[in-house]
């Protein structure tokens, strides 16, 4: 592949001041169960490349799904045709050595075990095995398990001699359980909707947890039938890892897309309440608010060592000790902002442009095991698994709701609620962080579900998190 691309940039005829080509090829295998009998065992696959061509700071794109030398040289002449028409209208000049410097390298997903080591068959059988197992009672009306099985290659060339090859696995696994007695219908599933995503091979879905998780799932289904409704009231909120993932998410990653702060979201997806002079004196949450953009952890789903822009990736703190430091924005957005960014030029595929992506956004860990972080807490509410969210188009008001809940106290876990949520807005709630815990209750989550731009692209993102404590949060139950 480096040959034919490196051949191709050089044979272009095309007066450019600097030309990439990032080329994609990607297989992905998705197996679902319903009920006990399968319902889609689907694979697909896609090749292609994006060309992308700088002319008078302008920046411009075509795309192709052929490797052909005669096709990639058709998409560049396109790109530099559109970026010729354009440069009368740019927004903010850009230049090759500081937006397209020289990059060469590679990664390298980790994993144990190759996807090709069960047979399909045998995936639909442990898909199967675990809608049955989900089934605890009659009152299990419904079940359902998938797992998505993704191979993802990417090599990124260019004028000035970059070079960069990427290799992702990743597996995605998702089963649960709905319950209903009556009228009272309630859900139970592993961490959310589509939260175990990870980067690696098979070894991730047959671990040695696996059923005695799935019929615990199947249980807590059944127990939130006759679980009393969550009250409303002004209380302690305490909230597991796989529900910071979506706080995080939301009232983090989203609003510091440096992209939505300019106004180039606003038609879709919407802005932020963040302004570009907050980098560096807002103070986003309390002094326990430690933020961290860090694309090399191993194993969380958005990790990699380079953006598709070809910028070299680094952990970087985002929020530190509650004070916004810096945003999600690639190397133009930086220049265009003066705001000092990560390597996050992000796209879903081929036939898309890197925009500004949230990639793995970790909360940081403090101190005490999640018995030590309750313990003192004389009464308040503990929330596991989204089930819901609605936030506003600045990020700033949202509602989110649980699967599942707890109510604590004298420090401790007593009896099951249903139907839990919670309101606030974002510097409000993060101010109110009064505890966080420590690695032992650290967990990471992901989801391959992230939709932003226009056209829209669906990417990858993770979260780590340990287990937080909210004071005087408003909670509430209903059907969220």
């Amino acid at each position: 592949m480096w040959s034919e691309l490196t051949k191709a940039i050089a044979n272009l005829r095309i007066p450019a001041d600097w030309v990439g080509i990032r080329a994609v090829k990607e297989t992905s295998s998705h197996r679902s169960v319903r009920d006990g009998l399968p319902q889609r065992n689907g694979k697909s696959s896609s090749v292609g490349a994006m060309l992308e061509v700088m002319v008078n700071g302008c920046i411009s794109y075509a795309a192709t799904n052929s490797l052909a030398p005669n096709s990639l040289e058709i998409a560049a002449e396109k790109a530099y045709k559109q970026a010729l028409a354009a440069r009368e209208w740019w927004i903010y000049p850009l230049q090759p050595q500081t937006e397209r410097p020289k990059v060469v390298g590679e990664y390298n997903s980790p994993y144990l075990q190759e996807f090709d080591s069960l047979t399909p068959g045998e995936i639909n059988d442990l898909l199967m095995g675990i809608c049955q197992t989900l089934k605890v009672s009659d009152q299990i009306v419904h079940t359902s398990a998938s797992a998505t099985m993704t191979q993802k290659e990417t090599w990124f060339v260019s004028s000035n001699g970059s070079q960069v090859y990427q290799r992702f696995m990743s597996l995605g696994t998702h089963y649960g359980a709905i319950a209903q007695d009556g009228a009272i219908v309630q859900q139970r599933t592993n961490n959310g909707w589509q939260a175990n995503c990870y980067q690696g091979g098979l070894e991730l879905f047959k671990q040695a947890d696996l059923w005695q998780r799935v019929r615990t799932i199947g249980e807590q289904a059944v127990e939130l039938l006759s679980a009393d409704e969550c009250p409303e009231i002004q209380t302690n909120l305490v909230l597991a890892p796989d529900q910071m993932m979506l706080q995080i998410h939301e009232s983090v990653g989203h609003p510091l897309e440096l992209d939505r702060i300019l106004g180039d979201e606003r038609n879709y997806a919407g802005g932020s309440f963040v302004n570009k002079d907050d980098f560096g004196k807002l103070e986003y949450g309390s002094p326990l608010m430690n933020i961290t953009f860090d694309p090399t952890v191993p194993g969380e789903f958005a990790s990699y060592n380079f953006d598709d822009t070809g910028a070299v990736a680094t952990r970087e703190y985002l929020i530190k000790e509650g004070v916004l430091q810096r945003g999600l924005g690639s190397l133009e957005s930086q220049k265009r902002t003066g705001v000092a960014g990560v390597a996050c030029a992000r796209a879903t595929s081929w036939n898309r442009p890197p925009i500004d992506r949230m990639a793995n956004l970790n909360l940081e860990g403090g101190k005490g095991s999640f018995e030590e972080i309750i313990a003192d807490i004389d009464h308040g509410v503990y929330m596991e698994s989204n089930r819901s969210w609605s936030i506003d188009d600045r990020r700033y008001k949202f509602q989110f709701g649980c699967e599942y809940a707890k109510l604590i106290e004298n420090g401790k876990l007593t009896k099951t609620l249903r139907n839990p949520n919670y309101r606030a807005t974002t510097p409000e709630f993060w101010h109110s962080l009064v505890k966080i815990g420590d690695s032992s209750t650290w967990q990471m989550y992901g989801t391959p579900f992230c939709g932003k731009g226009e056209p829209n692209q669906a990417i990858s993102v993770g979260h780590g998190s340990p287990v937080c404590v909210f004071a005087n949060v408003e909670v509430f139950g209903g059907g969220g």
